[in-house]
């Protein structure tokens, strides 16, 4: 075990100081890899961001019951008390139309464009929680809503949760997708790469083979070659992933802010790293192991 061992130490020094001995090449072939990666890495952190987003907000099906501007508190009572009373709702809220018209002035974008208003623009309105979270029981709930008297607008507050969650559904089947084309093109890469350096090297390998080296021997540093410059491309991803998350981070959180949320951009988590250079390391392993396997005989 111990001999073995130091055999891959060897290997990795080897194929460590080939990389130094051509250091642009190596640093251009680096960048290339860390690019194409950087794509997939970016996505992966912006559909974590979102999860945490959804995460964040109540998915509970609910609807939001808008009296008309002109309703009067008797009116807005009345429809109360048949949300109370009326079958499939758990719990009626009220939100007076003078909350929410406090809670908009507390928004410094909107304050100054209320303030020149001559009243108050917002309805009184209701926030209805159900028994039947079924689609088509809402559906038929707000229906019968939107035909009494007093009620201008009738809305299912989750719907944009259930479309932004239908959204990252779609964004990880294409960052997927991205991905193993992206990851197709790696081992592309690392399988050229370890091609020239089979041809640069090929008579260290005739050397070798006379001296009775195995397969597995000649082949190992050839296989750390591209493992290495896999990884290199790993951290180059990792480090153009976490830059854009840092330059994005303030223009994402006041485009948040227009939309009362509160909205912190953050880089790739640590697994997500780990499976990041794992990958990488893996794609550079796989197009090294095809290459020094399919022209190794041949050199």
């Amino acid at each position: 075990m111990k001999v073995w061992l130091l055999h891959h130490r060897d290997a990795a020094v080897l194929a460590w100081r080939r990389l130094l001995a051509v250091p642009l090449n190596s640093l251009l072939f680096v960048l290339a890899i860390g690019v194409a990666l950087a794509l997939p890495a970016g996505g992966q952190m912006l559909l974590a961001n979102a999860r945490q987003l959804t995460d964040r907000v109540s998915a509970a099906p609910q609807i939001s019951v808008f009296m008309s501007v002109n309703a009067d508190r008797a009116t807005a009572t009345k429809v109360g008390s048949r949300l109370g009373g009326a079958a499939g709702v758990k719990q009626a809220r009220f939100v007076p139309r003078e909350e929410t018209l406090a809670r908009m002035k507390a928004n410094p974008g909107l304050r100054e464009a209320i303030e020149v208003l001559p009243g108050n623009p917002f309805p009184d309105a209701f926030v209805v929680s159900v028994t039947d979270e079924r689609p088509e029981s809402m559906e038929r709930l707000a229906a019968e809503y939107r035909r009494w008297a007093g009620v201008a607008h009738v809305q299912l507050d989750s719907a944009w949760v259930r479309r932004l969650e239908a959204l990252i559904g779609l964004g990880r089947n294409a960052v997927l997708l991205l991905g193993a084309l992206l990851g197709a093109g790696l081992i592309a890469i690392c399988f050229s790469i370890v091609r020239m350096q089979l041809l640069v090297h090929r008579a260290e390998i005739e050397v070798s083979d006379l001296l009775g080296a195995t397969e597995s021997f000649v082949r190992r540093p050839f296989i750390y070659h591209g493992v290495l410059l896999g990884l290199g491309g790993g951290v180059v991803a990792w480090i153009v992933t976490t830059a854009a998350t840092l330059w994005l981070r303030a223009p994402i959180a006041d485009l948040a802010k227009l939309y009362d949320l509160t909205l912190s951009l953050q880089p790739l988590s640590a697994m997500d790293s780990a499976l990041l250079l794992a990958v990488a390391g893996g794609l550079g392993w796989l197009g090294a192991n095809i290459s020094s396997g399919r022209h190794l005989d041949s050199c």
